[in-house]
């Protein structure tokens, strides 16, 4: 498993085991949050960062308050600079290449040889998409090629947009742009196989139908200018947006163990919890409101219930210490 880049900010970890109160894999809007509610509570934790965040490839992020169009990359270096002030926050730019419980902690194993044990382990590795099999997408995907309407239906609105996936799955995806804008052709790449009501229901929403074979996109600087097909006229879009497929950024959850709901996403409960005592997964490889501002979110309040989890743990070593004959004195004791 790749999750991460070979370089780092700090020297190497020793080779044996350095202890922390929590690892956090992955170092996106989720994972950052988590660390820096940490380090305010004064815990130690080590958070390790592929540089592999879902919305690298866009331009700018939206929805998050006070943050609103500004790029991943600058938003990354900000919260970066900010968990600096904290001296019991480790970051590290490294891949975790496996992790394993070793009860009650974990042993997380880096690419550069290192180990590192830690009381708590939280997942913030989030998800892929796969891109639509289209000669000319990757140039175009995050400026104006888009999985998400709610991130970035915006800046297109009003513009002659197409919408490309399967009928199943494009369907409920052209309707939702009709919010954005008026002028909405759903690209279905072969044949739809919808009945009439099917037909009627995207007529009505004034969704144009393409069921030719895409042969390719053209465009310029990240500008999408037209679409070309096997068969047929070329389609002048300035943005599409499609309905895909996505995967989980990592395999950790799975090789330790996590339970999936039928989407894929890890089943979490209140807090981000997993069935796995002391494991945490949040973002967008939990949920299915995929937003930074949501992840963020989630990671602050793994974070809190990963500090509670803590002192929990703290006061009952404490409680068990102080029964233990010859280890304190007892209360009235003589």
């Amino acid at each position: 498993m790749k999750h991460g880049a070979e370089r780092s900010h700090r020297s190497p970890l020793k080779q044996a085991p350095e202890a922390y109160d929590c690892i956090i894999v992955g170092g996106g809007p989720a994972g950052l949050s988590a660390a820096l509610i940490l380090g305010r509570c004064r815990r130690r934790v080590l958070l390790c960062d592929a540089g592999r965040q879902r919305n690298r490839w866009s331009s700018a992020m939206h929805g998050v308050l006070s943050r609103d169009g500004m790029a991943p990359a600058d938003f990354i270096r900000e919260a970066r600079a900010e968990l600096s002030r904290y001296d019991g926050v480790e970051l590290r730019d490294v891949v975790v290449s496996d992790v394993e419980p070793v009860a009650p902690d974990f042993r997380a194993v880096l690419k550069d040889g290192a180990v590192a044990e830690s009381r708590t382990l939280l997942l913030a590795t989030g998800v892929v998409d796969t891109l639509p099999d289209i000669e000319g997408v990757e140039p175009l995907y995050g400026r104006s090629v888009h999985h998400c309407p709610i991130c970035d239906g915006w800046e297109h609105r009003d513009q002659p947009v197409a919408v490309y996936g399967s009928p199943a799955e494009a369907k409920g995806l052209a309707l939702a742009m009709t919010l954005w804008t008026g002028d909405v052709v759903l690209c279905t790449n072969g044949a739809a196989g919808w009945d009439d009501d099917a037909r009627g229901e995207l007529a009505r929403a004034g969704v144009r139908v393409r069921e030719d074979r895409v042969r390719c996109l053209e465009g310029t600087e990240g500008r999408l200018k037209r679409i070309l097909f096997h068969d047929g006229e070329p389609l002048e879009r300035t943005a599409m947006f499609f309905a895909g497929e996505q995967s989980q950024g990592c395999d950790l959850p799975d090789r330790l163990g996590c339970v999936f709901t039928e989407k894929g996403a890890v089943d979490t409960g209140r807090a981000e919890r997993t069935q796995i005592e002391g494991l945490f997964v949040a973002g967008d490889a939990s949920k299915d409101a995929q937003l930074v501002i949501v992840a963020a979110a989630e990671g602050a309040q793994a974070a809190v219930a990963i500090n509670t989890l803590l002192v929990k743990r703290d006061h009952e070593a404490r409680e068990q210490e102080r029964e233990v004959p010859g280890t304190s004195e007892r209360p009235g004791g003589a």
